[in-house]
């Protein structure tokens, strides 16, 4: 039997992590965190030529800290990382986090990247008070195992290219018993959809209608592979960028954590067109669980595992603009 998607057909599928989503209707921005219910191994692996983050150096195979406690997604470009300050404020006072010989603090380990969507419409006269900390707060007090696609979180002002953008997930439960899961926030230069069809470019890999089922037209020229289709018209530096976790609860160290990463990826270069830009910040996070041992040979199942990052991530991709109405709009 082969792989299928989890229950939830989220993020949350993966056993040990919640997901909770803040937003401001008025800013048109919003917040994404991934909390892990004890501390997850984890990596990041940037594609985008214009990235936004926060703390991604210390994910580094070679560095000394291996886990983390959340992850963060915003919106708001360079203000969004923010956000991962009110996430690391209310977990400290939690007692979570790295913990420091004689001395009576904890730091909370907290990886950030942000999207840009200041040029969406909303509000954005805060002054010197950005609304990200304190959605940051929100969205971690409102973790737990469903959240909203679509819409919702980082994804609530994004856009997909010519679409409206959103927040996405999928999941792959194998054979032997792991799971795999992705999470995105799109809000891509490039576009989900190929030229002249109302049609996913992640179309292959969708499972049961899970974002409207539509296949491409048989008698439909083969795409030019100059036409974008509904890309982006402005091609502006810092614009762009989908940001992603994919998680396992499979037991892997940091360096087979960067390859999930690695490997995942490619979810994105399946789902929209171009991927990886000058003008997109396209990050990938990793986290593993550690809640079942990987099979040997270790490399072999790994690969399997990576494979199916980059599946549920492209899938992840269209569901959060078919959520969205991306469609419709």
């Amino acid at each position: 039997m082969a792989a299928r998607p989890g229950p939830r057909n989220l993020l949350t599928d993966v056993t040990g992590l919640s997901v909770g989503q803040a937003h401001d209707d008025t800013v048109r921005t919003g917040v994404t965190v991934v909390l892990a219910e004890t501390p997850a191994v984890a990596a990041c692996d940037v594609r985008g030529g214009a990235p936004g983050t926060r703390e991604t150096d210390l994910l580094a195979p070679e560095n000394l800290v291996e886990a983390v406690d959340a992850v963060v997604l915003s919106g708001g470009s360079v203000y969004g990382l923010g956000a991962a300050d009110g996430v690391t404020a209310a977990l400290g006072s939690q007692g979570r986090g790295f913990s420091f010989r004689a001395v009576d603090v904890t730091a909370p380990i907290v990886p950030a990247a942000i999207l840009f969507d200041l040029a969406n419409g909303g509000d954005k006269g805060w002054g010197e008070r950005p609304p990200y900390a304190d959605l940051g707060r929100a969205a971690l007090a409102a973790a737990g195992p469903d959240f909203t696609l679509g819409a919702a979180g980082a994804g609530f002002g994004a856009m997909a290219g010519a679409l409206k953008g959103g927040t996405g997930s999928a999941s792959l439960v194998g054979d032997e018993g792991i799971t795999t899961a992705a999470l995105a926030c799109v809000n891509s230069w490039g576009s989900v959809l190929m030229p002249g069809q109302p049609v996913f470019w992640a179309w292959p890999f969708e499972f049961d209608g899970e974002f409207g089922g539509a296949r491409p037209d048989p008698a439909a020229p083969a795409p030019d592979p100059d036409d974008w289709g509904a890309a982006k018209l402005a091609a502006g530096a810092r614009e762009n960028t989908t940001l992603a976790v994919v998680a396992t609860d499979a037991a892997l160290t940091p360096a087979q954590a960067k390859r999930l990463a690695v490997m995942a990826q490619d979810g994105l270069a399946r789902a929209i067109r171009p991927a990886h830009a000058p003008f997109d910040g396209d990050v990938v996070f990793a986290l593993a669980t550690g809640r079942r041992p990987l099979p040997d040979p270790a490399p072999l199942s790994l690969a399997v595992l990576g494979e199916r990052a980059a599946t549920c991530l492209a899938r992840a991709v269209a569901r959060g603009v078919w959520a969205a109405g991306g469609l419709a709009g």
